[in-house]
C-alpha cells in the first residue's frame, strides 16, 4: 500500500457493507480492511493508518479483503458479512477449507500458453469463481512465445461465449494498459493461477513498479517457482485495488455444486432433459447428454471434466459438511460444560 492513507471508498467500501452497520457501530468502532495475510498475522488498513493484528485460534477466521470492526483498544469486535468469498479445500488430506480472498469484484484467471495451458484447469478456476459469484476474466500469457495462441484462445472461448478471454504478453506495456478497463476506484481485482504463469509480472505492470518478485520457470515442464509468499492488496495508480496470491499447484474444490453447474451450463441443461433424474450419463436409456456426445455437440473431454469436478465437490463437500457438524456439536458440548462449571462455582 502506498504512503498516502486511502479513504474507505478507495479501499473498496460499498453500500453493501454500510448497510450492515448500526448507529452504535458507527460511533463506537472504527472500520478497517485486511490488506495483507501472512501465516501468523494480518495487516489491516484504516483511514487512520494500518496495524498488524495477530489472531488467536478462537477468533473468527479472516482473510485478505475482509472488512473488520475494531474498538478503541484495537480489539476486533466483528467481521462484516462478505459480498464474495474464494475458498478451496485445504491441500492434502486435511479436512478443512482454506480461505483465499473475500470481497473481490473481478478475478483474472491467468494461464500461460506453454506447458501450463490446460482447459481442465481453467474450468476448475472458473468453477471457483462462479461459486464465489465473482466476474471471471481469462488472461492467456506468453502469447509472444506461442505459435498457436489464437487457436488456444478460441478453445477457451468455446467454454463460454460470454467470457472475456485475452491473449497477451505480460511484458508488453500496451497489453497491460488494455486491462485498465477493470481498474476503477473502489473495485477489487484478484489474480489466480499456477506458479510461473506471469501473475507477478502482470501485477508489477499494473502497479507501475516492481512490487512482486518475479522468477524463472523450468524449461522442461514450464513449472514456476513460488515468488509471491503472501496475499496482499495493492492500490492501483488509476484507482482500484489489486490482489496477488501465491501460485496454487493443488486446487481442490469444496462445496461447489452451483459453481460446477454454471461452468458447465450446457451439460446442466442437457442433464435436465434426461429420462431419469439420477442419470449418471453413462449407459442409461434416454440420456440427453450421451445423445449430444454422439451428435458431436459435446466433447468427451468436456464431459469427463464435468463429471470429475462434480464428483470431487460432492465428496469433499460431504466431508467438510460432516466436519462442520462435528465442530458444531463439539462447540455446544464445550459451551454446556462451561455453563455447568459456572453454576457449580456459584453453588447452584
Amino acid at each position: 500500500m502506498n504512503s498516502e492513507i486511502p479513504t474507505l471508498q478507495q479501499l473498496g467500501w460499498k453500500p453493501f457493507f454500510q448497510q450492515q452497520l448500526s448507529l452504535e457501530d458507527l460511533t463506537e468502532y472504527h472500520i478497517g480492511r485486511v490488506i495483507e495475510q501472512h501465516r501468523d498475522r494480518v495487516v489491516v488498513m484504516f483511514e487512520q493508518g494500518q496495524k498488524s493484528v495477530t489472531f488467536t485460534s478462537t477468533d473468527d477466521r479472516v482473510c485478505v479483503g475482509d472488512w473488520l470492526l475494531f474498538d478503541a483498544q484495537n480489539r476486533m469486535h466483528r467481521r462484516l458479512e462478505r459480498q464474495s468469498l474464494f475458498e478451496r479445500k485445504a491441500p492434502g488430506s486435511k479436512v478443512d477449507t482454506q480461505l483465499i480472498a473475500s470481497n473481490i469484484d473481478t478475478v483474472m484467471i491467468v494461464s500461460s500458453l506453454n506447458h501450463d495451458f490446460s482447459l481442465c484447469r481453467i474450468e476448475r478456476y472458473l468453477t471457483l469463481a462462479r461459486e464465489a459469484m465473482v466476474e471471471p476474466v481469462i488472461l492467456l500469457t506468453k502469447a509472444d512465445l506461442c505459435e498457436s495462441a489464437d487457436e488456444k484462445r478460441a478453445q477457451v472461448q468455446q467454454l463460454d461465449p460470454l467470457l472475456d478471454v485475452r491473449t497477451l504478453n505480460a511484458l508488453d506495456e500496451h497489453d497491460i494498459q488494455s486491462l485498465g478497463t477493470y481498474c476503477h476506484q473502489g473495485k477489487t481485482l484478484a489474480f489466480l493461477g499456477s506458479s510461473g504463469v506471469g501473475k507477478s509480472t502482470l501485477v508489477n505492470g499494473l502497479l507501475g513498479f516492481e512490487s512482486m518478485q518475479t522468477g524463472s520457470i523450468r524449461e522442461e515442464d514450464s513449472k514456476g517457482r513460488h515468488t509471491t509468499t503472501h496475499r496482499a492488496l495493492k492500490l492501483l495508480p488509476n484507482g482500484g485495488l489489486l490482489m496477488d496470491t501465491p501460485g496454487m499447484r493443488e486446487l481442490q474444490l469444496g462445496s461447489s455444486e452451483q459453481g460446477v453447474s454454471e461452468t458447465f451450463a450446457e451439460i446442466s441443461a442437457l442433464a435436465s432433459q434426461c429420462r431419469f433424474s439420477d442419470c449418471s450419463h453413462q449407459n442409461e436409456p434416454g440420456c440427453a447428454v450421451q445423445r449430444a456426445l454422439e451428435r458431436g455437440d459435446l466433447t468427451e473431454r468436456r464431459l469427463n471434466s464435468y463429471q470429475k469436478l462434480l464428483q470431487e465437490q460432492a465428496v469433499n463437500g460431504a466431508t467438510l459438511a460432516e466436519k462442520r457438524s462435528k465442530d458444531k456439536a463439539l462447540g455446544k458440548l464445550i459451551s454446556s460444560a462451561q455453563s455447568a462449571t459456572k453454576k457449580y462455582k456459584k453453588g447452584y
